[in-house]
């Protein structure tokens, strides 16, 4: 479903540019710490790709302020709540670290953005399954993704992958034994398991937790460089 346009949208993401990297293809040259206060030079730096309407980036600045984090959505109507949501946490709450990037692009951008080796984390949450024939080069897990993930994360770095689709998850399964990146731990009910504990949930997951829905959870580490 395409998401309708809101009203004033490009003057409320204004309002909110300190959160908004405006050029992401700067941060490869001014390091992933550029944008953040100098006290978070050293905090290991985590990107989302996908962030949806931000409930997931904004609960896990909140539980890790020692980490900065940047949250990539392709979709400027979406991303606008996420943005609004920060600011208003930050207004609201000036104790909260200002660990919080957003940007505006399409994830195959990531290898541009970011200098090599430079992540400690990436999350995909719930990415668009592609179902349809032929688009499985689509999915955020394919191979050639996984590639370009694999270049921006340090050595040890952690791939983390939500899905409550069944065939994704199984694809991207796949798709890890062929890629640098090892699994370190899978399940078919996240939130039934032992990695519950610490789940930060999206807007999504609330939504199908609460219809009774499973979600399929998985962590990968990267083992070798590309």
């Amino acid at each position: 479903m395409r998401m309708r346009k809101k009203k004033n949208s490009a003057a409320r993401i204004a309002k909110c540019a300190g959160l908004l990297v405006g050029d992401p293809s700067g941060i490869a040259e001014a390091g992933v710490y550029a944008p953040f206060p100098a006290e978070l030079s050293d905090a290991p730096a985590v990107l989302e790709l996908g962030c949806g309407k931000g409930d997931f980036i904004c609960g896990m600045a909140e539980a890790h302020p020692d980490r900065v984090f940047y949250a990539v959505e392709r979709i400027d109507s979406v991303i606008l709540f996420a943005l609004e949501k920060r600011a208003a946490r930050l207004a609201s709450d000036p104790s909260l670290p200002d660990n919080v990037r957003f940007i505006i692009g399409d994830a195959s951008h990531v290898a541009e953005w970011f200098p090599e080796r430079s992540l400690s984390e990436i999350h995909l949450n719930f990415s668009d399954p592609w179902p349809k024939k032929g688009y499985y080069k689509r999915r955020m897990t394919y191979r050639e993704f996984l590639a370009l993930y694999a270049r921006v994360l340090a050595p040890g770095g952690e791939l983390h992958v939500k899905t409550d689709n069944e065939v994704l998850f199984d694809f991207t399964l796949g798709e890890i034994e062929a890629s640098p990146f090892s699994l370190l731990w899978q399940t078919r009910d996240l939130h039934g398991s032992e990695h519950a504990e610490g789940n930060v949930m999206t807007e999504y997951e609330r939504r199908f937790s609460e219809e009774g829905i499973h979600i399929n959870a998985l962590c990968a580490r990267l083992t070798s460089a590309t």
